[in-house]
């Protein structure tokens, strides 16, 4: 099982994460083998034995997910649920829920005021990204007794700006917000085309919301195959689905 840890949310005993990787499941084909999603049409059974592999992993009592939607909008977690919210963010004050994001080339992040005893855990796909997602959760998590210079934050595996194609319209979105967008574009192989650097543009927006440290793992999921599920890898090929790994994080 491929589990990558961030060294700043590892230096606690209070808190356990992972960004866990397409390694140590149970299921197979496009699936194999750690598939996490609910959402794909892999065999409900799989997709339930690899949550409870990631949620023995972590020691954690319950494994909460999203019905993720691309939207900035945040939840508080006080319980396990069995139908979950539609909504892109989360955070919690409530120790034993491990907090879970699906992605397949969107950016996960795990969030942690440890002081304070406060997690969230976001999804940073482009349209969540824009829309401002990673500040929904940072507010949530201020509600709950967290304070933005003492909350730490990590990037997960997500596509890397050279396997991240985009067209003029998409570029236009963010230079629209403001020119300073620009650097996170470079030509792409194509006319009219752009490399768009998902991982930078989400660790700017944390940074600029004052949080006392941002990493990112840099961890391509697109290029990596044997490690990671990528809606775009998916895609090129024309395969007809494609699996959901998992990152996450608990109050232990």
């Amino acid at each position: 099982m491929l589990i990558l840890t961030d060294p700043d949310l590892s230096n606690s005993s209070r808190i356990a994460h992972g960004f866990f990787g397409r390694t140590g499941g149970v299921s197979t084909g496009m699936y194999a083998s750690l598939n996490c999603g609910p959402g794909s049409a892999d065999a409900s059974a799989h997709v339930a034995e690899n949550r409870r592999r990631v949620r023995t992993a972590l020691g954690a009592g319950a494994l909460n997910t999203l019905y993720q939607v691309h939207s900035a909008t945040a939840v508080t977690v006080e319980a396990p649920w069995q139908t979950p919210p539609l909504a892109d963010a989360m955070v919690t004050k409530t120790r034993g829920i491990a907090l879970g994001i699906l992605s397949a080339d969107c950016a996960p992040v795990l969030l942690a005021d440890v002081e304070a005893g406060v997690i969230g855990a976001a999804h940073a796909g482009w349209k969540g990204a824009l829309a401002g997602v990673t500040d929904s959760a940072i507010t949530a998590m201020q509600a709950l007794g967290a304070r933005r210079e003492r909350i730490a934050a990590a990037i997960g595996p997500c596509i890397s700006q050279a396997n991240y194609e985009v067209g003029e319209e998409f570029r236009a979105r963010f230079v629209g917000e403001t020119a300073q967008n620009t650097q996170f574009f470079s030509a792409g192989r194509r006319p009219e085309h752009y490399q768009f650097d998902l991982e930078s543009y989400v660790a700017l927006r944390l940074c600029s919301a004052g949080l006392a440290m941002v990493s990112r793992l840099s961890a391509c999921t697109y290029a990596r195959e044997a490690d990671f599920f990528s809606f775009r890898r998916a895609t090129h090929r024309g395969e007809a689905d494609y699996g959901r790994e998992i990152s996450a994080i608990v109050l232990t």
